[in-house]
């Protein structure tokens, strides 16, 4: 009899909701693990599948979006154990899986809490309605691995974005997230997860004329960069924290679009 050799995971990247490898063919070591090294064209490939599903993430219903993100809570759940083994352990899974659950839960009550009816001078009816914004780059924080990144991502997509992030420092975490992603109804493409270097990739979405916020909230010391590159198409800016919820983490991922409509025949 000889010995069994387990089969090792292999970390790759999440773009488009399949699981590629880098096209540069390039690998880094994190906690004894091969994880995918991202390149500047994954980069460019992960912003046009976050456009393309754009349209239909963001024209789905609100009820729907939160049924979906509900959804990805329940996957979470089944794969506690394997999340744990990624982060800081089952209490940072559990606060992570009730945030998803908290943030489902706002899908379709944004319009009336965010928007509104404007009293205005004149025989006009005028009307705030929140939308998104489009494709979000998000620079996921180091830490805390699976809160970090689901607390940076989730207020993005909870009002029809899309999302494209990137993880350096802890990959797995986002992947092993990823993977629950990929197996609850989100449409491909939704969220698209890049591992490599900040350096290397928070530049190229910075400055791409296709991404229409960044979030740098795990930017640490790259900021005045990243911003001068991100004024060329007037990129919005969000920085927000990296272990909290709040309906004010889910306001600045939106655009808010001012209706006029005259009263009357």
């Amino acid at each position: 009899m000889t010995s069994r050799l387990p089969v090792r995971k292999t970390y790759k990247l999440f773009v488009g909701g399949a699981f590629p490898r880098s096209e540069s063919g390039r690998t880094y070591l994190v906690d004894g693990q091969n994880v995918a090294l991202a390149s500047r064209k994954d980069a460019r490939d992960a912003v046009r599948a976050a456009r393309a599903a754009f349209a239909g993430w963001s024209g789905a219903t609100a009820y729907n979006r939160g049924q979906v993100l509900y959804r990805l809570a329940e996957m979470m759940e089944t794969r506690a154990a394997d999340l744990a083994g990624v982060c800081s352990g089952r209490d940072e899974v559990e606060r992570a899986i009730d945030r998803v659950v908290w943030y489902a839960g706002w899908a379709d009550k944004l319009a009336q809490v965010l928007g509104g009816s404007n009293p205005v001078a004149g025989p006009y009816f005028n009307f705030t309605v929140p939308e998104p914004t489009g494709v979000v780059a998000t620079i996921a924080p180091d830490t805390p691995p699976l809160e970090g990144i689901v607390s940076r991502v989730l207020p993005a997509i909870v009002s029809g974005n899309t999302v494209v992030a990137v993880a350096e420092s802890s990959p797995l975490a986002a992947i092993e997230l990823a993977e629950a992603i990929a197996t609850s109804d989100m449409p491909g493409g939704t969220v698209n997860v890049l591992t490599g270097r900040v350096s290397e990739l928070a530049p190229i979405l910075a400055g791409h004329m296709d991404v229409n916020a960044i979030d740098l909230t795990g930017a640490d010391g790259a900021t005045a960069e990243l911003e001068r590159l991100a004024a060329g198409n007037v990129k919005r800016i969000v920085r927000g924290t990296a272990d909290g919820q709040s309906l004010w983490e889910i306001e600045p991922m939106l655009e808010m679009k001012t209706i006029w409509h005259p009263i009357g025949r």
